[in-house]
């Protein structure tokens, strides 16, 4: 194992734990603080014609944006229902997981919001987490119950589902379907580059210090509307895993304790870059899809890679 210094902020740096990680973060690069000010920072999500970046500060009860072309961030709603996980979908439309209403909405064009999803067979959901589009239009989401645990990052109250599941909302008919019910805290989730793979977060330990720590690997059926297998892909070795990106090499680059953690598609944790605070979630963005944006705790990160997010 080495470890080589690639900036001036105290506890950065990166860790190559396999050869197949040498090259990934060219030498010269370094990681870089773009904005600070948040109590938990979550939910990047990248708008390429705007050369923008949309996360969530949920406990602060907004959301903001950064603008590539200046390097300033600015409030982009707030209140905002204590927003969590975000994405883009095929249309550049900003899809988003509100704890606070409990739902899972759209932001059209003209601003307007389109609740995708609030309840499962007649029940509220919990507090959708995180949240990801097929290229069929469909919408796949984590409903874990963080949001109503506490008031901190939501509102206090019980669990009408009294579970916490993986769910699909159906392009054509808005029906919500269940398509995992085997999880404790399910969290962060993400396809592969052909969609064949559903990769999901479970932070069960979070609750519970025997509870799962691990990202699980899912197989899509034909259909593109259910799951099979689910077997373990890997385990967190820094506190839990959150929210995560794959790239077109369908390497992972998920959140951990200690900074960001990147593995092959066999499993093999090939590195780490090491980020000063506990990280909640990633995405690539910029105009060669080549910068990996770092939520963490109370700061925005960015770093240029040699790899591309899908």
């Amino acid at each position: 194992m080495t470890t080589l210094p690639f900036g001036a902020l105290e506890g950065t740096g990166f860790e190559t734990l396999d050869p197949r990680f040498t090259g990934l973060v060219p030498k010269p690069e370094r990681l870089e603080r773009l904005w600070t000010g948040g109590r938990w920072c979550e939910g990047p999500a990248w708008f390429g014609a705007l050369r923008t970046l949309v996360w969530s500060d949920i406990p602060n009860d907004r959301m903001l944006r950064w603008d590539e072309r200046n390097g300033q961030a600015a409030v982009l709603r707030e209140p905002a229902n204590n927003t969590n996980g975000n994405t883009v979908d095929r249309q550049g439309r900003l899809v988003s997981c509100e704890h606070l209403a409990r739902r899972v909405v759209r932001t059209e064009h003209d601003g307007s919001i389109t609740v995708l999803a609030s309840h499962w067979q007649g029940r509220r959901l919990n507090s959708p987490n995180d949240v990801v589009v097929h290229s069929d239009g469909g919408v796949w989401f984590t409903d874990p119950s963080y949001g109503i645990l506490s008031d901190y990052e939501g509102l206090r109250a019980d669990s009408e589902i009294g579970a916490c599941h993986v769910y699909r909302i159906d392009p054509a008919s808005g029906a919500v379907e269940r398509v995992a019910d085997d999880f404790v805290k399910p969290n962060g989730l993400a396809f592969s580059p052909d969609e064949s793979l559903l990769y999901i977060a479970d932070t069960g330990a979070s609750h519970d210090p025997n509870g799962p720590r691990h990202i699980r690997r899912f197989f899509v059926n034909p259909d593109n509307k259910s799951l099979r297998g689910g077997e373990v892909f890997a385990e967190c070795s820094a506190g839990l895993f959150d929210g995560f990106r794959l790239d077109t090499e369908a390497r992972i680059w998920t959140s951990a304790a200690d900074g960001v953690h990147v593995y092959h598609p066999d499993g093999t944790l090939l590195g780490k870059l090491r980020v000063p605070e506990r990280v909640a979630n990633v995405c690539f963005g910029g105009p060669k899809r080549n910068r990996l944006f770092v939520c963490a705790t109370t700061s925005l990160y960015a770093i240029t890679v040699n790899a591309k997010g899908i």
